[in-house]
């Protein structure tokens, strides 16, 4: 009987270990997470594209290239990252294949029109043909901080005589056809 009363007391003893409450604790244990190391300088993809325009009464071709140059200043931004610098070409050419105007352009160029966060941290992300105006050839440039959604919008105009004029544009493109959204301003 000594036998039955120990396995019934060490039972006892047993389900009242097991039911007795855990102590909670507020303690998390999460795994360091650690910023991504900054890597070689990231360039972005070169681009050559070719428009077919009619201007002052003869056709002409607006080519614009865009290359990384490892000549410019590289910037960096918040997290250390370098970012290669762009340089831009406008070769504007003549039905019989000729020169007419050539204009390579770099952030400096826009120096005039970008504040010192921009100069500092900011790319020359693109230029593009947007159309004819009377003699002049209309681009549309930004230079941005790179991989994120903000820049500062300029506009470029290159008379027939080959000479530039820069503004900060302030219309912007909402409507994705390279016209400016004139009749939603409510938008």
């Amino acid at each position: 009987m000594n036998k039955k009363l120990t396995l019934a007391l060490l039972a006892a003893l047993t389900l009242l270990a097991a039911c007795k409450e855990k102590k909670q604790t507020q303690d998390i244990i999460a795994p360091k997470v650690e910023a991504p190391k900054p890597s070689g300088p990231i360039r972005m993809q070169p681009y050559d594209t070719t428009s077919d325009v009619q201007w002052l009464g003869k056709a002409y071709k607006v080519q614009v290239v865009r290359t990384a140059n490892d000549s410019l200043p590289m910037v960096k931004d918040e997290t250390g990252q370098t970012f290669v610098d762009n340089r831009i070409a406008v070769i504007v050419r003549r039905a019989d294949g000729s020169v007419a105007i050539s204009k390579t352009f770099t952030k400096a160029y826009f120096e005039r029109h970008i504040d010192a966060h921009y100069r500092e941290m900011g790319i020359l992300e693109g230029l593009v043909f947007d159309k004819v105006d009377g003699n002049f050839l209309q681009f549309a440039a930004s230079v941005c901080l790179p991989q994120t959604d903000e820049y500062i919008p300029l506009e470029v105009k290159i008379d027939n005589f080959g000479n530039v004029s820069v503004e900060r544009d302030s219309e912007l493109d909402t409507n994705g056809t390279g016209e400016h959204d004139d009749d939603n301003d409510d938008v």
